[in-house]
């Protein structure tokens, strides 16, 4: 891995974040073309640099190669049972490709799930899909298990859990 920044993204780089997730999701989600920019990336600062959220990036001199965040779980998902336990979504985890397969998602999530420790959350959730290459294994990897899988036939939303107590 190239000699790396990762911190929190500062908010003079949130339009370039913003624009560097929505050009990600895109490319990942090519049906997502000509919907609305989601509700955390259109209050960036108020979802993850004043609220309980949290945003990482990385940098490879000025350059943006990679970011991740949380926010707090909202319980849209009626199968699972977070009501007890302050729980964090893990969102938007993007690479630029010639970044990939070093380590960098890997030291990037390991920093995300400290500041998730120290602001004493319980659970780390994520969703993910089998048609995202590797996303599964390398969440299993990080320590996540899989706790449901819906059978809708084209997204199999898997759905991933790490408890942090």
């Amino acid at each position: 891995m190239p000699d790396l920044t990762l911190q929190p993204v500062p908010r003079d780089a949130i339009d370039e974040v913003v624009a560097f997730v929505e050009a990600a999701r895109r490319e990942l989600f090519p049906m997502l073309a000509g919907t609305p920019l989601p509700h955390d990336l259109a209050h960036f600062a108020s979802t993850y640099l004043d609220g309980a959220g949290c945003f990482l990036e990385a940098r490879d001199g000025g350059r943006l190669v990679a970011v991740v965040g949380y926010l707090p779980y909202d319980h849209r998902f009626a199968q699972l049972c977070y009501r007890a336990q302050q729980v964090v979504e893990v969102v938007r985890l993007f690479v630029l490709p010639a970044y990939r397969r070093h380590g960098l998602a890997a030291a990037l999530f390991a920093r995300l799930r400290l500041q998730a420790q120290a602001q004493g959350v319980d659970c780390l959730y994520l969703h993910t899909h089998p048609f995202l290459p590797g996303a599964i294994r390398f969440w299993e990897r990080q320590g996540f298990s899989v706790v449901d899988v819906e059978q809708d036939p084209v997204w199999q939303t898997t759905h991933m859990q790490l408890p942090l107590r």
